[in-house]
């Protein structure tokens, strides 16, 4: 599992040591960003929208904790790591998933990023079940329809009106019918899963495309999809094949 992470201390040192703890006992965090002040926390945070954040609580200026009220709802686990141990109370009030003192034992970050990892496992599993419920309430009587988390709010579209998906990052970037592009802060991967069923493919490791928009398959630089937008989806050797023979039996 990929956990999607940000380190926030004050003391350079300190990210770098815990970047290659990480690194070697716990490979399933992937570090998005590092941040030196609450301030530029904040703002990683609100662009990457991790799955957890590593935060320190002494900081010149303001606090993790002034940071986390910085937030009206948090929806990222916290692990608090601090050299001071008399913030272990507070740290409670904020409902930190794990709280850890400096020189950080190996032991307990393992510990503590397990808990992050069956916790966030929990939460993705309420979000899928969302999403399939969704296309339960749709029924045979409507087109289903798929919720997109962004920055700022959850679209709800109905699955026809998705032309392609590609990934970016960690992220993956809609293209609708009505030309509107949407960043939605969750893989490729998850919403593969999700639309298979509902007539796309996975043209490439980067590519997810709805059916109903190919026009024509283009041979060039060993295949592509020429959509009804007039774009142009790569298909990789490995997914030739199956991409033909899915083409045959739908269109």
């Amino acid at each position: 599992m990929n956990i999607r992470s940000i380190i926030i201390d004050d003391e350079p040192n300190n990210i770098e040591n815990l970047q290659i703890l990480l690194n070697k006992y716990c490979p399933e965090i992937n570090i998005l960003a590092t941040a030196i002040n609450a301030d530029s926390g904040i703002e990683a945070i609100r662009t990457y929208q991790p799955d957890l954040v590593f935060l320190d609580i002494q900081m010149p200026g303001k606090s993790g904790f002034d940071l986390l009220k910085a937030f009206t709802s948090i929806n990222f686990e916290i692990i608090f790591i601090t050299a001071y141990d008399q913030y272990g109370i507070q740290a409670i009030k904020f409902s930190a998933l794990d709280y850890l003192l400096k020189p950080v034992n190996i032991n307990e970050l393992k510990l503590a990023v397990e808990k992050a990892r069956l916790k966030i496992i929990a939460k993705q599993k309420d979000y899928n079940i969302a999403n399939l419920l969704e296309y339960t309430k749709a029924g045979n009587k409507e087109i289903p329809k798929i919720a997109l988390p962004t920055l700022q709010e959850i679209m709800y579209v109905r699955v026809d009106n998705i032309i392609r998906c590609e990934a970016s990052n960690n992220y993956t970037l809609f293209y609708l019918q009505n030309g509107e592009k949407v960043l939605v802060c969750k893989t490729l991967k998850e919403f593969a899963e999700l639309l298979t069923p509902h007539n796309f493919i996975r043209t490439h490791q980067s590519h997810l495309v709805n059916l109903l928009f190919v026009k024509s398959f283009l041979r060039e630089d060993g295949g592509a999809l020429f959509l009804n937008d007039q774009t142009k989806v790569p298909i990789s050797r490995q997914n030739r094949d199956m991409v033909k023979e899915k083409l045959n039996n739908t269109l």
